[in-house]
């Protein structure tokens, strides 16, 4: 046995590994249990869902799912989700890229305090701004439809937009773009032929990331549409009721909701990761 192997096994003895496996499978367990008990009680009765002690062992029915499609129409909210998170998050970036590129390239006096400012109104109360955008959305004759959500959706993510992309902006060299236009590059072609190659990983990570924050959704899907526009966070609501929750019909919408959203992620997850850290992992 070398002096090397030693010293690595003396900074990480079998008991503190042993604990430190045990805190990480602790965590994720804790972090996945009410996923996985959402996705048992999706599969019980109503009597069976509200049963003390709970049921773990049981005879699992899809009867929860098809009286979800029945009665709400599942693949109409779902259409909505999917239009409203992909337009918003497109017409996002077609905003926040000219802005990210202009604050990363060309920096002004004023470029990190209008930076702050953009992030610090993300720390305001989203239901400080409802009753003047809903009035806005009435007046407009725009409640209930696809279109205000998708404004709204894209006006809501367009600082963590600007901030993202501008931090996988700036790390391009400027010396690229400054050679580009020394060929005699405009400015279309800069963009199109080095800047996008250059930064697509920063555009698709910003994209992905903030795909999901317009599929998760709920404060402004609940408050400006109904059911003609109404995305799957209004169909998880419409199963509260004054008479009390459908605990397995509300865990099977629930299950339906984020299916799609949980099976993208898991294939796009590398680029969820960057995006969440701004770019900090390459």
């Amino acid at each position: 046995m070398t002096a090397t192997t030693t010293r690595r096994r003396s900074k990480f003895p079998l008991g503190l590994l042993a604990l430190r496996t045990a805190a990480a499978w602790g965590v994720a367990l804790l972090l996945f249990f009410p996923l996985g008990w959402l996705f048992l009680t999706a599969f019980k009765t109503e009597l069976q869902a509200i049963a003390v002690p709970p049921l773990f062992v049981f005879t699992p029915t899809l009867e929860n799912f098809h009286e979800v499609q029945e009665r709400s129409d599942y693949l109409l909210y779902a259409k909505n989700s999917v239009i409203t998170s992909v337009l918003s998050t497109l017409v996002g970036l077609m905003l926040a890229a000219p802005a990210a590129y202009a604050m990363a390239f060309f920096k002004g006096k004023y470029t990190k305090d209008i930076l702050m400012w953009m992030l610090s109104t993300k720390m305001m109360p989203a239901v400080g701004a409802l009753v003047p955008i809903y009035v806005l959305a009435q007046k407009s004759h725009l409640l209930d439809t696809q279109l205000a959500l998708i404004i709204v959706f894209a006006l809501s993510n367009l600082p963590i937009m600007v901030w993202m992309l501008y931090s996988h902006f700036k790390d391009i060299p400027h010396e690229i773009l400054e050679a580009a236009r020394m060929d005699g590059a405009t400015l279309w072609q800069e963009v199109r032929l080095v800047l996008l190659p250059l930064g697509m990983g920063g555009l698709a990570s910003t994209g992905l990331l903030c795909l999901v924050l317009s599929w998760n959704e709920a404060f402004w899907s609940l408050n400006l549409s109904a059911a003609k526009a109404g995305t799957l966070a209004t169909l998880i609501a419409s199963y509260s009721s004054p008479e009390g929750l459908f605990w397995a019909k509300l865990s099977a919408a629930s299950l339906m909701a984020i299916a799609p959203i949980v099976v993208f992620g898991w294939f796009s997850q590398k680029q969820l990761v960057q995006g969440l850290t701004f770019g900090a992992v390459k």
